[in-house]
């Protein structure tokens, strides 16, 4: 029997990585509330906070920056 992972969808991983940096929740009860395991919760969260600048280095690429 071939083991397949699952797989996530990236709107998916954002919310669980939002609602861990919300901390509102611990991971823990994350990932009792997601059924995943706590470690991706916090490889997602992780991915999130590096990936977060350049999500506003492509929205600014063309416009003046304002309030700088």
């Amino acid at each position: 029997m071939a083991n397949k992972r699952k797989q996530y969808s990236a709107q998916f991983k954002a919310k669980v990585a939002l609602a861990a940096i919300r901390g509102e929740k611990t991971v823990a009860e994350l990932a009792s509330q997601f059924e995943i395991h706590p470690t991706m919760i916090n490889n997602w969260k992780r991915q999130l906070l590096e990936g977060a600048d350049e999500i506003f280095e492509q929205g600014n690429s063309s416009s003046p920056a304002a309030g700088d």
